[in-house]
């Protein structure tokens, strides 16, 4: 008589084989979680810049949003500071005389909606969003970025 039946050795099989699924999955979801923070991060920073520019606009008098390298933080016009996640690197480009201190910068912007300009890399791991401010019209722009 046949018996019916897994034997021991297919059933640990399909267990390691399950937990090996397993493991896959979860490393894709903790880089795509990755890539999610520092996205969810620069468009908190573009809104920002974005309202900074746009209370430039409507009070007539130049605002600026001030970041912060060192500490990870900015700040906009009149807000209190925002500070990133520690895991999470911020890098700036601006203007010279915009310079504050060490580690510390700010994008200015002007009644007609121009700025100073400038630029600001979020990067977590391999995770890179750069945001571009025009200089000429204030327009802010967020892409990914490769890290080459």
């Amino acid at each position: 008589m046949k018996q019916r039946g897994f034997t021991l050795l297919e059933v640990v099989v399909v267990v390691l084989i399950i937990a090996l699924a397993t493991a896959a999955v979860a490393l894709a979801i903790s880089g795509g979680l990755e890539g999610a923070r520092v996205r969810a991060a620069s468009k908190d920073l573009v809104a920002a810049l974005r309202a900074t520019r746009s209370k430039a606009v409507v009070t007539r008098e130049s605002q600026v949003l001030a970041l912060d390298v060192e500490r990870r933080a900015y700040r906009a016009a009149g807000r209190d500071w925002v500070e990133l996640p520690a895991a999470m690197e911020l890098s700036m480009e601006t203007a010279a005389d915009e310079v504050v201190d060490e580690g510390v910068g700010q994008i200015r912007f002007f009644p007609d909606g121009s700025s100073t300009g400038g630029n600001i890399e979020l990067r977590r791991g391999e995770a890179l969003w750069r945001i571009d401010v025009a200089w000429l019209t204030g327009e802010v722009r967020m892409n990914p970025h490769s890290n080459d």
